[in-house]
Protein backbone atom coordinates (compact mmCIF):
# COMPACT_ATOMS: atom_id res chain seq x y z
CA UNK A 1 0.00 0.00 0.00
CA UNK A 2 1.53 3.35 -1.06
CA UNK A 3 1.68 6.44 1.15
CA UNK A 4 -1.27 8.07 -0.66
CA UNK A 5 -3.66 5.29 0.31
CA UNK A 6 -2.16 5.19 3.80
CA UNK A 7 -2.89 8.90 4.11
CA UNK A 8 -6.52 8.45 3.07
CA UNK A 9 -6.94 5.65 5.59
CA UNK A 10 -5.28 7.62 8.39
CA UNK A 11 -7.33 10.71 7.51
CA UNK A 12 -10.59 8.76 7.76
CA UNK A 13 -9.55 7.16 11.05
CA UNK A 14 -8.56 10.58 12.41
CA UNK A 15 -11.89 12.05 11.28
CA UNK A 16 -13.93 9.36 12.99
CA UNK A 17 -11.81 9.55 16.14
CA UNK A 18 -12.14 13.33 16.42
CA UNK A 19 -15.91 13.28 15.85
CA UNK A 20 -16.61 10.41 18.22
CA UNK A 21 -13.99 10.78 20.98
CA UNK A 22 -12.89 14.40 21.21
CA UNK A 23 -14.41 17.87 21.58
CA UNK A 24 -13.38 18.85 18.06
CA UNK A 25 -16.38 19.76 15.91
CA UNK A 26 -16.95 17.94 12.63
CA UNK A 27 -15.97 21.01 10.55
CA UNK A 28 -12.37 21.44 11.82
CA UNK A 29 -12.14 17.65 12.04
CA UNK A 30 -12.81 17.41 8.29
CA UNK A 31 -10.19 20.10 7.58
CA UNK A 32 -7.58 18.31 9.72
CA UNK A 33 -8.35 14.96 8.06
CA UNK A 34 -8.03 16.62 4.64
CA UNK A 35 -4.60 18.02 5.55
CA UNK A 36 -3.45 14.58 6.69
CA UNK A 37 -4.52 13.08 3.35
CA UNK A 38 -2.76 15.77 1.34
CA UNK A 39 0.50 15.64 3.30
CA UNK A 40 0.78 11.85 3.07
CA UNK A 41 0.13 12.12 -0.68
CA UNK A 42 3.24 14.31 -0.97
CA UNK A 43 1.58 17.64 -1.78
CA UNK A 44 3.70 20.73 -1.18
CA UNK A 45 2.35 22.90 1.68
CA UNK A 46 1.67 25.85 -0.66
CA UNK A 47 -0.24 23.66 -3.13
CA UNK A 48 -2.08 21.94 -0.30
CA UNK A 49 -3.40 25.14 1.29
CA UNK A 50 -4.27 26.68 -2.09
CA UNK A 51 -6.23 23.58 -3.16
CA UNK A 52 -7.94 23.47 0.24
CA UNK A 53 -9.22 27.05 0.08
CA UNK A 54 -10.10 26.87 -3.62
CA UNK A 55 -12.08 23.68 -3.18
CA UNK A 56 -13.94 25.18 -0.22
CA UNK A 57 -14.86 28.36 -2.10
CA UNK A 58 -15.81 26.69 -5.37
CA UNK A 59 -18.23 24.36 -3.64
CA UNK A 60 -20.03 27.07 -1.70
CA UNK A 61 -20.20 29.35 -4.73
CA UNK A 62 -22.42 26.81 -6.49
CA UNK A 63 -24.84 25.85 -3.74
CA UNK A 64 -24.62 28.35 -0.86
CA UNK A 65 -27.44 30.58 -2.12
CA UNK A 66 -29.77 27.63 -2.71
CA UNK A 67 -29.26 26.34 0.82
CA UNK A 68 -29.83 29.81 2.30
CA UNK A 69 -33.02 30.42 0.32
CA UNK A 70 -34.30 26.92 1.07
CA UNK A 71 -33.89 27.39 4.81
CA UNK A 72 -35.67 30.76 4.73
CA UNK A 73 -38.56 29.15 2.87
CA UNK A 74 -38.67 26.39 5.46
CA UNK A 75 -38.91 28.97 8.24
CA UNK A 76 -42.04 30.41 6.60
CA UNK A 77 -43.57 26.92 6.44
CA UNK A 78 -42.87 26.33 10.11
CA UNK A 79 -44.61 29.45 11.39
CA UNK A 80 -47.49 29.69 8.91
CA UNK A 81 -49.19 26.30 9.26
CA UNK A 82 -48.58 25.40 5.60
CA UNK A 83 -47.30 21.95 6.53
CA UNK A 84 -50.51 21.11 8.39
CA UNK A 85 -52.59 22.36 5.47
CA UNK A 86 -50.71 20.00 3.14
CA UNK A 87 -51.23 17.05 5.46
CA UNK A 88 -54.96 17.67 5.77
CA UNK A 89 -55.26 18.04 2.00
CA UNK A 90 -53.50 14.74 1.35
CA UNK A 91 -55.72 13.00 3.93
CA UNK A 92 -58.80 14.19 2.06
CA UNK A 93 -57.32 13.09 -1.28
CA UNK A 94 -56.34 9.59 -0.16
CA UNK A 95 -59.47 9.03 1.88
CA UNK A 96 -60.32 7.16 5.05
CA UNK A 97 -58.26 4.04 5.70
CA UNK A 98 -55.20 5.49 3.96
CA UNK A 99 -54.15 7.99 6.58
CA UNK A 100 -50.68 6.48 6.84
CA UNK A 101 -50.14 6.92 3.09
CA UNK A 102 -51.35 10.50 3.36
CA UNK A 103 -48.92 11.21 6.19
CA UNK A 104 -46.07 9.51 4.33
CA UNK A 105 -46.72 11.58 1.21
CA UNK A 106 -47.01 14.68 3.39
CA UNK A 107 -43.56 13.86 4.70
CA UNK A 108 -42.18 13.47 1.18
CA UNK A 109 -43.42 16.94 0.20
CA UNK A 110 -42.92 18.93 3.41
CA UNK A 111 -39.33 17.81 4.00
CA UNK A 112 -38.19 19.30 0.68
CA UNK A 113 -37.81 22.76 2.27
CA UNK A 114 -38.15 21.95 6.00
CA UNK A 115 -35.66 19.95 8.11
CA UNK A 116 -37.20 16.61 9.00
CA UNK A 117 -36.75 17.11 12.78
CA UNK A 118 -38.66 20.40 12.76
CA UNK A 119 -41.32 19.13 10.36
CA UNK A 120 -41.98 16.05 12.47
CA UNK A 121 -42.45 18.11 15.62
CA UNK A 122 -44.77 20.48 13.74
CA UNK A 123 -46.96 17.65 12.46
CA UNK A 124 -47.08 15.58 15.65
CA UNK A 125 -50.34 17.17 16.73
CA UNK A 126 -51.84 16.02 13.44
CA UNK A 127 -50.66 12.44 14.03
CA UNK A 128 -52.28 12.45 17.46
CA UNK A 129 -55.55 13.86 16.11
CA UNK A 130 -55.71 11.31 13.28
CA UNK A 131 -55.05 8.51 15.75
CA UNK A 132 -57.94 9.62 17.96
CA UNK A 133 -60.19 10.21 14.96
CA UNK A 134 -59.59 6.82 13.34
CA UNK A 135 -58.68 4.57 16.26
CA UNK A 136 -55.37 3.72 14.56
CA UNK A 137 -52.15 3.44 16.52
CA UNK A 138 -50.14 6.66 16.60
CA UNK A 139 -47.00 4.51 16.34
CA UNK A 140 -47.74 3.33 12.81
CA UNK A 141 -48.97 6.76 11.72
CA UNK A 142 -46.00 8.55 13.27
CA UNK A 143 -43.49 6.14 11.75
CA UNK A 144 -45.08 6.64 8.31
CA UNK A 145 -44.78 10.42 8.63
CA UNK A 146 -41.24 10.21 9.98
CA UNK A 147 -39.91 8.00 7.19
CA UNK A 148 -41.53 10.15 4.51
CA UNK A 149 -39.79 13.18 5.99
CA UNK A 150 -36.43 11.41 6.19
CA UNK A 151 -36.55 10.10 2.61
CA UNK A 152 -36.83 13.45 0.85
CA UNK A 153 -34.58 15.07 3.45
CA UNK A 154 -31.89 12.80 2.00
CA UNK A 155 -33.00 12.38 -1.61
CA UNK A 156 -34.56 15.55 -3.06
CA UNK A 157 -33.00 19.03 -3.44
CA UNK A 158 -33.18 21.80 -2.31
CA UNK A 159 -32.68 20.13 1.06
CA UNK A 160 -29.12 21.13 2.09
CA UNK A 161 -27.60 17.63 2.01
CA UNK A 162 -28.56 16.74 -1.58
CA UNK A 163 -27.69 20.26 -2.74
CA UNK A 164 -24.24 19.92 -1.18
CA UNK A 165 -23.70 16.53 -2.82
CA UNK A 166 -24.79 17.89 -6.20
CA UNK A 167 -22.35 20.79 -5.84
CA UNK A 168 -19.40 18.58 -4.90
CA UNK A 169 -20.06 16.08 -7.69
CA UNK A 170 -21.05 18.74 -10.25
CA UNK A 171 -24.45 17.13 -10.85
CA UNK A 172 -27.40 19.00 -12.36
CA UNK A 173 -29.89 19.68 -9.55
CA UNK A 174 -32.90 19.18 -11.83
CA UNK A 175 -31.73 15.70 -12.83
CA UNK A 176 -30.93 14.88 -9.21
CA UNK A 177 -34.43 16.01 -8.23
CA UNK A 178 -36.13 13.88 -10.90
CA UNK A 179 -34.26 10.70 -10.05
CA UNK A 180 -34.55 11.38 -6.33
CA UNK A 181 -38.34 11.45 -6.69
CA UNK A 182 -38.27 8.21 -8.69
CA UNK A 183 -36.35 6.44 -5.93
CA UNK A 184 -38.31 8.03 -3.07
CA UNK A 185 -41.67 6.60 -4.14
CA UNK A 186 -40.84 2.87 -3.78
CA UNK A 187 -38.81 3.63 -0.65
CA UNK A 188 -41.98 4.96 0.97
CA UNK A 189 -44.38 2.34 -0.41
CA UNK A 190 -42.24 -0.63 0.66
CA UNK A 191 -41.60 0.81 4.11
CA UNK A 192 -45.31 1.51 4.70
CA UNK A 193 -45.88 -2.26 4.67
CA UNK A 194 -43.70 -2.46 7.77
CA UNK A 195 -45.02 0.65 9.53
CA UNK A 196 -48.59 -0.70 9.25
CA UNK A 197 -47.47 -3.93 10.86
CA UNK A 198 -45.56 -2.16 13.62
CA UNK A 199 -48.59 0.01 14.30
CA UNK A 200 -50.64 -3.11 14.94
CA UNK A 201 -47.99 -4.56 17.25
CA UNK A 202 -47.54 -1.36 19.28
CA UNK A 203 -50.98 0.12 19.86
CA UNK A 204 -50.75 3.59 21.38
CA UNK A 205 -53.47 6.19 21.06
CA UNK A 206 -53.29 9.61 22.77
CA UNK A 207 -55.97 10.29 25.35
CA UNK A 208 -57.62 13.67 25.86
CA UNK A 209 -55.52 14.32 28.99
CA UNK A 210 -52.23 13.76 27.14
CA UNK A 211 -51.62 10.21 28.39
CA UNK A 212 -51.47 7.13 26.16
CA UNK A 213 -54.21 4.53 25.68
CA UNK A 214 -52.43 1.19 25.30
CA UNK A 215 -55.43 -0.96 24.44
CA UNK A 216 -58.38 -0.60 22.10
CA UNK A 217 -60.64 -1.31 25.05
CA UNK A 218 -59.66 2.07 26.47
CA UNK A 219 -60.68 4.12 23.45
CA UNK A 220 -63.03 6.95 24.40
CA UNK A 221 -64.63 9.74 22.39
CA UNK A 222 -63.01 10.54 19.05
CA UNK A 223 -61.45 13.83 18.12
CA UNK A 224 -62.44 15.05 14.69
CA UNK A 225 -59.51 16.12 12.55
CA UNK A 226 -61.72 18.34 10.40
CA UNK A 227 -62.25 20.65 13.38
CA UNK A 228 -58.54 21.44 13.77
CA UNK A 229 -58.22 25.22 13.36
CA UNK A 230 -58.88 25.28 9.62
CA UNK A 231 -59.44 29.02 9.77
CA UNK A 232 -55.88 29.60 10.96
CA UNK A 233 -54.24 27.64 8.13
CA UNK A 234 -53.32 29.04 4.69
CA UNK A 235 -55.23 27.88 1.62
CA UNK A 236 -54.04 25.04 -0.58
CA UNK A 237 -52.77 27.30 -3.37
CA UNK A 238 -50.61 29.35 -1.03
CA UNK A 239 -49.46 26.31 0.97
CA UNK A 240 -48.25 24.33 -2.04
CA UNK A 241 -47.00 27.11 -4.34
CA UNK A 242 -43.66 27.88 -2.63
CA UNK A 243 -42.59 24.25 -3.08
CA UNK A 244 -44.36 23.23 -6.27
CA UNK A 245 -43.57 26.29 -8.40
CA UNK A 246 -39.77 26.18 -7.92
CA UNK A 247 -39.76 22.44 -8.64
CA UNK A 248 -41.77 23.01 -11.83
CA UNK A 249 -39.43 25.81 -12.94
CA UNK A 250 -36.32 23.72 -12.30
CA UNK A 251 -37.78 20.71 -14.10
CA UNK A 252 -38.87 22.80 -17.11
CA UNK A 253 -35.29 24.03 -17.43
CA UNK A 254 -34.09 20.42 -17.21
CA UNK A 255 -36.67 19.08 -19.67
CA UNK A 256 -36.24 21.87 -22.24
CA UNK A 257 -32.59 22.94 -22.16
CA UNK A 258 -32.33 24.11 -25.80
CA UNK A 259 -35.37 26.33 -26.40
CA UNK A 260 -34.27 29.17 -28.73
CA UNK A 261 -34.88 32.89 -28.41
CA UNK A 262 -36.37 34.90 -25.59
CA UNK A 263 -38.43 31.99 -24.27
CA UNK A 264 -35.27 29.95 -23.85
CA UNK A 265 -33.55 32.78 -22.00
CA UNK A 266 -36.50 33.12 -19.64
CA UNK A 267 -36.55 29.36 -18.99
CA UNK A 268 -32.83 29.34 -18.27
CA UNK A 269 -33.16 32.28 -15.88
CA UNK A 270 -36.23 31.39 -13.81
CA UNK A 271 -35.41 27.68 -13.95
CA UNK A 272 -31.96 28.11 -12.43
CA UNK A 273 -32.14 26.56 -8.95
CA UNK A 274 -31.03 29.76 -7.20
CA UNK A 275 -33.65 31.91 -8.95
CA UNK A 276 -36.40 29.27 -8.70
CA UNK A 277 -35.95 28.76 -4.97
CA UNK A 278 -35.66 32.52 -4.51
CA UNK A 279 -39.07 32.91 -6.18
CA UNK A 280 -40.41 30.30 -3.77
CA UNK A 281 -39.08 32.33 -0.84
CA UNK A 282 -40.89 35.46 -2.06
CA UNK A 283 -44.16 33.52 -2.44
CA UNK A 284 -43.73 32.08 1.05
CA UNK A 285 -42.98 35.46 2.61
CA UNK A 286 -45.81 37.39 0.97
CA UNK A 287 -48.30 34.53 0.68
CA UNK A 288 -47.93 32.41 3.81
CA UNK A 289 -46.97 34.92 6.46
CA UNK A 290 -49.47 37.69 5.80
CA UNK A 291 -51.02 37.38 9.27
CA UNK A 292 -47.66 37.48 11.06
CA UNK A 293 -45.67 40.50 12.12
CA UNK A 294 -42.44 41.54 10.47
CA UNK A 295 -40.54 40.72 13.66
CA UNK A 296 -41.95 37.17 13.81
CA UNK A 297 -40.95 36.51 10.20
CA UNK A 298 -37.43 37.87 10.62
CA UNK A 299 -36.91 36.00 13.88
CA UNK A 300 -37.92 32.69 12.28
CA UNK A 301 -35.69 33.31 9.25
CA UNK A 302 -32.73 34.36 11.38
CA UNK A 303 -33.08 31.22 13.44
CA UNK A 304 -33.16 29.05 10.35
CA UNK A 305 -30.20 30.76 8.72
CA UNK A 306 -28.12 30.50 11.90
CA UNK A 307 -28.81 26.77 12.07
CA UNK A 308 -27.65 26.45 8.47
CA UNK A 309 -24.23 27.99 9.09
CA UNK A 310 -22.65 24.71 10.12
CA UNK A 311 -24.14 22.96 7.09
CA UNK A 312 -22.48 25.48 4.80
CA UNK A 313 -19.15 25.03 6.59
CA UNK A 314 -19.33 21.25 6.42
CA UNK A 315 -20.34 21.39 2.76
CA UNK A 316 -17.40 23.65 1.99
CA UNK A 317 -15.05 21.37 3.91
CA UNK A 318 -16.39 18.45 1.90
CA UNK A 319 -15.59 20.28 -1.33
CA UNK A 320 -12.09 20.98 -0.04
CA UNK A 321 -11.55 17.33 0.82
CA UNK A 322 -12.67 16.27 -2.64
CA UNK A 323 -10.32 18.78 -4.25
CA UNK A 324 -7.36 17.52 -2.21
CA UNK A 325 -8.10 13.88 -3.03
CA UNK A 326 -8.29 14.74 -6.72
CA UNK A 327 -5.20 16.94 -6.85
CA UNK A 328 -3.08 14.53 -4.83
CA UNK A 329 -3.87 11.53 -7.01
CA UNK A 330 -5.50 9.71 -4.11
CA UNK A 331 -8.73 9.38 -6.07
CA UNK A 332 -7.02 7.55 -8.93
CA UNK A 333 -5.20 5.29 -6.49
CA UNK A 334 -8.41 4.33 -4.69
CA UNK A 335 -10.21 3.79 -8.01
CA UNK A 336 -7.47 1.46 -9.21
CA UNK A 337 -7.72 -0.55 -6.00
CA UNK A 338 -11.49 -0.87 -6.34
CA UNK A 339 -11.23 -1.97 -9.96
CA UNK A 340 -8.62 -4.58 -9.00
CA UNK A 341 -10.88 -5.93 -6.24
CA UNK A 342 -13.78 -6.54 -8.65
CA UNK A 343 -16.24 -4.72 -6.36
CA UNK A 344 -18.95 -2.78 -8.26
CA UNK A 345 -17.98 0.86 -8.10
CA UNK A 346 -21.49 2.08 -7.18
CA UNK A 347 -21.23 0.12 -3.93
CA UNK A 348 -18.43 2.37 -2.67
CA UNK A 349 -20.55 5.49 -1.99
CA UNK A 350 -23.40 3.33 -0.71
CA UNK A 351 -21.14 1.59 1.80
CA UNK A 352 -19.26 4.71 2.93
CA UNK A 353 -22.39 6.84 3.45
CA UNK A 354 -24.19 4.07 5.34
CA UNK A 355 -21.12 3.50 7.54
CA UNK A 356 -20.65 7.18 8.31
CA UNK A 357 -24.35 7.56 9.08
CA UNK A 358 -24.26 4.66 11.52
CA UNK A 359 -21.06 5.91 13.15
CA UNK A 360 -21.73 9.63 13.61
CA UNK A 361 -25.50 10.07 13.16
CA UNK A 362 -25.89 13.06 10.84
CA UNK A 363 -27.30 12.24 7.40
CA UNK A 364 -26.19 15.60 5.95
CA UNK A 365 -22.60 15.27 7.15
CA UNK A 366 -22.47 11.64 6.02
CA UNK A 367 -23.58 12.25 2.44
CA UNK A 368 -21.41 15.34 1.99
CA UNK A 369 -18.33 13.55 3.35
CA UNK A 370 -19.04 10.55 1.11
CA UNK A 371 -19.38 12.78 -1.94
CA UNK A 372 -16.04 14.36 -1.09
CA UNK A 373 -14.33 10.97 -0.89
CA UNK A 374 -15.90 9.49 -4.02
CA UNK A 375 -15.73 12.54 -6.32
CA UNK A 376 -12.14 11.76 -7.43
CA UNK A 377 -13.06 8.11 -8.09
CA UNK A 378 -15.77 8.74 -10.69
CA UNK A 379 -13.55 8.94 -13.76
CA UNK A 380 -11.37 5.99 -12.78
CA UNK A 381 -14.35 3.77 -12.02
CA UNK A 382 -16.27 5.01 -15.09
CA UNK A 383 -19.30 5.85 -12.98
CA UNK A 384 -22.16 8.19 -13.76
CA UNK A 385 -21.84 11.18 -11.36
CA UNK A 386 -25.62 11.39 -11.01
CA UNK A 387 -25.97 7.85 -9.66
CA UNK A 388 -22.94 8.32 -7.43
CA UNK A 389 -24.73 11.36 -5.97
CA UNK A 390 -27.91 9.32 -5.45
CA UNK A 391 -25.88 6.56 -3.78
CA UNK A 392 -24.26 9.09 -1.42
CA UNK A 393 -27.73 10.29 -0.44
CA UNK A 394 -29.61 7.02 -0.15
CA UNK A 395 -26.95 5.37 2.00
CA UNK A 396 -27.75 7.82 4.79
CA UNK A 397 -31.35 6.61 5.05
CA UNK A 398 -30.12 3.35 6.55
CA UNK A 399 -29.72 2.24 10.16
CA UNK A 400 -30.62 5.10 12.51
CA UNK A 401 -29.97 4.67 16.22
CA UNK A 402 -29.01 6.43 19.45
CA UNK A 403 -26.46 8.90 18.02
CA UNK A 404 -29.10 10.32 15.66
CA UNK A 405 -31.20 13.15 17.13
CA UNK A 406 -34.10 12.23 14.83
CA UNK A 407 -34.20 8.75 16.41
CA UNK A 408 -35.02 10.33 19.77
CA UNK A 409 -37.42 12.91 18.30
CA UNK A 410 -39.52 10.18 16.69
CA UNK A 411 -39.54 7.58 19.45
CA UNK A 412 -39.95 9.94 22.39
CA UNK A 413 -42.85 11.90 20.85
CA UNK A 414 -44.59 8.55 20.37
CA UNK A 415 -44.10 7.76 24.06
CA UNK A 416 -41.66 4.89 23.41
CA UNK A 417 -38.87 4.65 25.99
CA UNK A 418 -37.98 0.95 25.86
CA UNK A 419 -34.76 0.49 23.88
CA UNK A 420 -35.78 -2.68 22.07
CA UNK A 421 -39.09 -1.16 21.04
CA UNK A 422 -37.37 2.01 19.83
CA UNK A 423 -35.10 -0.04 17.59
CA UNK A 424 -38.00 -2.05 16.16
CA UNK A 425 -40.20 0.98 15.57
CA UNK A 426 -37.67 3.36 14.03
CA UNK A 427 -34.28 1.74 13.35
CA UNK A 428 -35.79 -1.14 11.39
CA UNK A 429 -38.12 1.25 9.54
CA UNK A 430 -35.21 3.43 8.42
CA UNK A 431 -33.14 0.38 7.45
CA UNK A 432 -35.93 -1.00 5.24
CA UNK A 433 -36.27 2.36 3.49
CA UNK A 434 -32.50 2.60 3.00
CA UNK A 435 -32.23 -0.96 1.71
CA UNK A 436 -35.04 -0.35 -0.78
CA UNK A 437 -33.39 2.85 -1.99
CA UNK A 438 -29.96 1.21 -2.29
CA UNK A 439 -31.44 -1.59 -4.38
CA UNK A 440 -33.13 0.97 -6.62
CA UNK A 441 -29.88 2.90 -7.12
CA UNK A 442 -27.91 -0.23 -8.02
CA UNK A 443 -30.55 -1.45 -10.49
CA UNK A 444 -31.10 1.96 -12.08
CA UNK A 445 -27.34 2.46 -12.38
CA UNK A 446 -27.06 -0.84 -14.26
CA UNK A 447 -29.95 0.07 -16.55
CA UNK A 448 -29.26 3.73 -17.21
CA UNK A 449 -26.01 4.85 -15.62
CA UNK A 450 -23.38 3.63 -18.05
CA UNK A 451 -25.52 4.13 -21.16
CA UNK A 452 -25.68 7.86 -20.80
CA UNK A 453 -29.47 7.99 -20.50
CA UNK A 454 -29.41 9.06 -16.87
CA UNK A 455 -29.47 12.67 -17.96
CA UNK A 456 -32.35 12.15 -20.39
CA UNK A 457 -35.10 13.78 -18.30
CA UNK A 458 -37.89 11.84 -20.00
CA UNK A 459 -36.77 8.56 -18.36
CA UNK A 460 -37.32 9.53 -14.69
CA UNK A 461 -40.59 11.30 -15.52
CA UNK A 462 -41.98 8.13 -17.12
CA UNK A 463 -40.70 5.97 -14.27
CA UNK A 464 -42.31 8.29 -11.71
CA UNK A 465 -45.72 8.00 -13.40
CA UNK A 466 -45.40 4.20 -13.63
CA UNK A 467 -44.44 3.88 -9.97
CA UNK A 468 -47.33 6.09 -8.88
CA UNK A 469 -49.76 4.00 -10.92
CA UNK A 470 -48.39 0.73 -9.51
CA UNK A 471 -48.53 2.09 -5.97
CA UNK A 472 -52.14 3.14 -6.45
CA UNK A 473 -53.06 -0.26 -7.88
CA UNK A 474 -51.33 -2.11 -5.03
CA UNK A 475 -53.14 -0.03 -2.45
CA UNK A 476 -56.53 -0.68 -4.09
CA UNK A 477 -55.87 -4.42 -4.05
CA UNK A 478 -54.87 -4.24 -0.37
CA UNK A 479 -58.01 -2.34 0.61
CA UNK A 480 -60.24 -4.71 -1.36
CA UNK A 481 -58.69 -7.61 0.51
CA UNK A 482 -59.32 -5.96 3.86
CA UNK A 483 -62.93 -5.22 2.93
CA UNK A 484 -63.53 -8.81 1.86
CA UNK A 485 -62.15 -10.17 5.13
CA UNK A 486 -64.31 -7.78 7.11
CA UNK A 487 -67.37 -8.84 5.11
CA UNK A 488 -66.72 -12.50 5.88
Amino acid sequence: MNTTLIGVLLGMIALLFMVLRTRIHVFPAMVIATLIMGLFAGMAPADLTKTLTTGFGNTLSSIGLIIGFGVMMGACFEISGAAKRMAKTFIKIFGRGREDIALGVTGLVVSIPVFCDSAYILLQSLVRAISRNTGKSAVGLGAALAIGLLITHAMVPPTPGPVGVAGILNVDIGSFMLWGIVISIPMLLVTLLYTRRIGEQFFRMPAADGSWILSRAGIDSAEQINDMDDKDLPGNLLAFSPIVLPIILILIRTLFPNVPGLAGDVIQLVGHPVIAVGIGVLIAVYGLTGKLSREEIFTAMDRGVSETGIILLVTGAGGAMGAILKASGAGDAIASSVVASGLPGIMIPLFISALLRAVQGSATVSMITTASITAPLIAGLQLDPLFVALACAVGTVGFSHFNDSYFHVVTRTLGISDTRSQLRIWSVTATIAGGTGATMVVVLNLLFGSGGTAFDPVVPVILTLVLLALGRKRENITLQGVTSKQGV
